[in-house]
């Protein structure tokens, strides 16, 4: 795995952001259904204003990082993350889940002190 900041900066000295397996494997099933390049196109995870505690994850589907963006690699899954969602999501997990109560994508946030009570937003 390599982490690397598309500016020239070392991503090493900041807390990484990782990816599970199983997220991993299904971020890159549906970037492939989307046609999309995967050693080119990755995972785009940001934070955005929103939801009762203030603010919100985003994910999406890039074709390329953006020039400032630093990229983490993990299972061939690449992640983009911008520099300003990166000081709220650093350390973060993302995983996917399957179960009864819910399905999909979900990022364990170390940052994070409250939560709204649907668990769509939050506040660090």
């Amino acid at each position: 795995m390599s982490t690397d900041s598309m500016d020239g900066g070392n991503a090493e000295t900041r807390p990484e952001i990782e990816v599970t397996e199983t997220a991993a494997e299904q971020a890159l099933a549906l970037l492939e259904g989307e046609g999309l390049d995967a050693g080119e196109a990755g995972l785009r995870l940001f934070v955005q204003q929103g939801g009762c505690a203030g603010l919100s994850y985003g994910m999406r589907f890039d074709d390329a990082p953006d020039d400032d963006d630093t990229i983490y690699n993990h299972h061939e899954l690449r992640v983009f993350v911008d520099p300003a969602s990166l000081k709220y999501i650093e350390g973060s997990v993302l995983d996917y889940e399957s179960g009864l109560q819910a399905e999909g994508f979900h990022v364990e946030n170390p940052n994070v002190v409250s939560e709204c009570g649907c668990g769509e937003s939050f506040r660090t």
